[in-house]
């Protein structure tokens, strides 16, 4: 496994190879520094400088190469800019000439995440490392490559050992590592305390049973913020199965869970001065004589009825019984992340979370960080004319749009029934996976919109980093 601690080091003067960045605007410029070998080495290896386009340039010695890279702004570093370096160059130390790579630093360790656990024969892999002169930005930028690779670690888990018991499993190692509280509800008090979870899962094999996972964690008077994420393990669809093609990739519904639970701990292990409740519904949304039909009618932790229109729209039903013992301690802010509807999706494509908010200063914060980290959000709005397409003849509401219209929509307008009036809350339709690779950004599991919560989450409440910030 690898130590992300490993991948960036405090630059100590010690031997490194030189990484030299340039963009289309400033290669000439450059060039016209270089010693007459480098220039004929460029100009025999035909190099241009276009995005991720790297050379290694001959030194005075074997020993002694250096690196060219092109980047798409050298004055403004993305996250990703050295993503393609890190996967590509030999073992070694490198620093970059001139500058230092803040929040490219990220990308670095990113781009040197593999998940092995299921193959019989793995590949050697070479440690680059990068040098910095940043010493305090190295921590935190480790803890949140460790959250990421959380996510895509547990999201890449086929089903069969990532169910709810494994999930529950996770949970227990975070709140013993932190001295946090952990509080689990299965069997019969599941049923009747959260009655659309236990409908969700109870048709799952008894050792996949579904349960609400609870955290606690932080000092009582501080801030109360709840963090709650979908756990369906798998989803079938239930008795409105899904073709084979949707399926197929259903390992993943467990996204949400597994960002709160990254979020939570990165909360927890920076200390952060909040009260901490983080719950995480896990139900497997199987197929067998017991499972709920269409045209059922649950109750609600919350007392609302619901009428099932389709059980394949089966995690906001989860989410709406977790959202309601949220709201019961009285929380300031409600975060929310799930990978609810392949509406978001068709709107937003695979690398964009929908962002839904009650309150505008709420979403334009996540949607700041969300730039400022590289880790993009969209705003999406919770437009309540749409609400009558949740209307049903029997119950308070139904789990299911009446039309095919503005489905991501009335999901949240569904879940914003379950969340209590006055507290902040935000909800995040993710897709918790990346269809295809990117530098840094392997295909498979994927942590989109997690940073850019845990950024909103700092600057709102680390009182060192606003004080930090004013000196």
């Amino acid at each position: 496994m690898i130590d992300y601690s490993d991948l960036i080091q405090p630059d100590k003067g010690q031997e490194a190879h030189a990484i030299h960045l340039v963009d289309k605007q400033s290669y000439d410029e450059w060039l016209k520094g270089r010693s007459a070998r480098e220039r004929a080495h460029l100009a025999a290896t035909l190099y241009k400088p276009d995005a991720f386009a790297h050379v290694i340039l001959p030194g005075d010695d074997a020993e002694r190469w250096s690196v060219v890279t092109a980047v798409a702004d050298a004055d403004n570093l993305s996250a990703w800019c050295l993503a393609k370096l890190a996967q590509s160059l030999p073992e070694g130390r490198y620093r970059l000439e001139g500058r230092q790579p803040g929040k490219a630093l990220f990308g670095w360790m990113s781009a040197q995440y593999h998940f092995d656990a299921y193959r019989t024969k793995t590949e050697t892999r070479v440690p680059r490392v990068l040098l910095t002169a940043e010493v305090g930005a190295i921590a935190p930028m480790v803890a949140e490559m460790r959250a990421v690779a959380l996510v895509r670690d547990l999201v890449n888990t086929p089903a069969a050992d990532m169910g709810p018991p494994r999930i529950e499993a996770e949970a227990e190692r975070i709140a013993k590592a932190h001295g946090a509280t952990l509080t689990v509800t299965k069997g019969e008090a599941l049923q009747q305390d959260y009655p659309m979870i236990h409908a969700v899962g109870r048709a799952a094999a008894k050792h996949h049973a579904p349960r609400l996972i609870e955290i606690v964690w932080g000092k009582e008077d501080h801030p109360r913020v709840a963090l709650v994420g979908k756990g369906i393990s798998f989803d079938s669809g239930g008795l409105d199965i899904k073709p084979a093609a949707g399926m197929r990739l259903m390992k993943k519904d467990m996204g949400g869970a597994a960002h709160v639970l990254a979020l939570a701990e990165l909360a927890m292990a920076a200390g952060l001065p909040i009260r901490l409740h983080c719950l995480v519904a896990a139900a497997e949304n199987a197929i067998s004589a017991d499972a709920f039909r269409p045209g059922d009618v649950l109750k609600s932790r919350k007392g609302l009825t619901v009428e099932i229109g389709n059980t394949d729209a089966e995690g906001r039903l989860v989410l709406g019984d977790a959202l309601a013992r949220a709201g019961e301690g009285t929380p300031e802010l409600i975060i929310d992340f799930a990978t609810l509807t392949g509406a978001a999706r068709v709107a937003l494509g695979p690398d964009l979370p929908a962002l839904y908010a009650n309150d505008d200063a709420l979403a334009a914060e996540l949607m700041a960080f969300g730039t400022e980290r590289d880790d993009p959000v969209w705003r999406m709005p919770l437009w309540e004319g749409y609400a009558d397409l949740l209307e049903t003849d029997i119950a308070d509401l139904g789990n299911a749009g009446s039309s095919a219209f503005a489905g991501s929509i009335t999901a949240a307008l569904f879940l914003k029934r379950f969340v209590p009036e006055g507290t902040d809350w935000a909800h995040f339709d993710t897709f918790a996976w990346r269809p295809s690779a990117k530098p840094g950004r392997p295909k498979g599991g994927a942590a989109l919109g997690l940073r850019a919560a845990w950024a909103a989450l700092q600057a709102r409440y680390d009182r060192r980093g606003r004080n930090r910030a004013a000196d």
